[in-house]
């Protein structure tokens, strides 16, 4: 009979430790840099406007919801559902279409690659190099001819072709990593391009989707200077809302805070629900 041998396994040494003790400090510092700021209007929004406009700010000040009352409208101002509802349209339905567009261009230019690729994939990237307010008054112009201007649906058209360059440039890189060989049984089996499209291609780079739609969804929610200019009344959006506390009669800071923390809470809860498909989205493909 062999004696088998076993060998312990190996504790990190001092140094090992104390450099991952290192980068988890660093890591938490970090963390915490970028989350103070959120902290701190969460704080500034709990306050009256006395507390919130006092320097330096007062930490043990008393605690109030009258900012979250007034924002709803409990003050007699004006109701910030319109804007929200208008935001929640043009940002989840230019999403849709942006997906249902890029999905098949993210096709043809991976999987199904056309002539000269790569020059297609770096127009679509050099159109995100043009400044917004470059091409403002062509679109401003275009919309009232069009009688387009204070409609939501002139914003969906827009977001979604805003959207959509970076949209397909981040699915060609997720589709690249699906099977050919998938494809390929699926066709032996008589699947069309569209059934390839939504049941093979569609389940396999859904992580990259996800991370594709949750971007598009956070650029056209915060988006400002076009909503600003081509709606008024009726299509006003939430980021156009929240510019209507800065009055001439000065700041409220503490209404401010209360207005952001609210209208920037379906992109956190968005970004929390899909965190996990969002990390297997970006790291697609990173790993062999």
């Amino acid at each position: 009979m062999t004696a088998v041998t076993t060998t312990a396994p190996r504790r990190p040494s001092r140094r090992g430790r104390f450099q991952g003790a290192a980068l988890g400090m660093a890591a938490w510092l970090a963390g915490l840099l970028f989350v103070l700021p959120l902290l701190w209007m969460v704080l500034t929004s709990l306050h009256s406007e006395a507390d919130a406009a006092t320097n330096p700010p007062s930490l043990a000040a008393s605690l109030t919801l009258d900012s979250y009352r007034e924002f709803f409208g409990a003050g007699g101002g004006a109701s910030p559902w319109p804007a929200l509802i208008n935001s929640t349209t043009a940002s989840v339905v230019s999403t849709l279409l942006t997906l249902v567009l890029a999905l098949p261009a993210a096709y043809a230019l991976s999987i199904r690659p056309v002539r000269k690729w790569t020059d297609v994939m770096f127009f679509f990237l050099s159109t995100k190099m043009l400044p917004l307010v470059a091409g403002l008054l062509p679109i401003y112009l275009f919309a009232k001819n069009a009688g387009l201007l204070d409609n939501i649906w002139a914003l969906v058209i827009l977001y979604t072709a805003m959207n959509l360059p970076i949209a397909v440039w981040m699915m060609q890189s997720f589709l690249s990593e699906v099977p050919a060989a998938i494809i390929e049984a699926a066709q032996i089996d008589g699947a069309r391009l569209p059934t390839i499209l939504w049941r093979v291609v569609a389940p396999i780079a859904l992580p990259g989707i996800a991370a594709t739609a949750l971007i598009c969804f956070i650029f056209s929610w915060n988006e400002l200077l076009f909503a600003r200019v081509l709606t008024g009344v009726v299509a006003e959006t939430a980021p156009v809302f929240l510019t209507g506390f800065i009055t001439s009669q000065g700041l409220f800071l503490a209404k401010v805070c209360a207005a952001s923390l609210v209208i920037s809470l379906p992109v956190l809860a968005a970004g929390f629900a899909a965190q996990d498909k969002l990390v297997q989205g970006l790291s697609l493909g990173a790993v062999k």
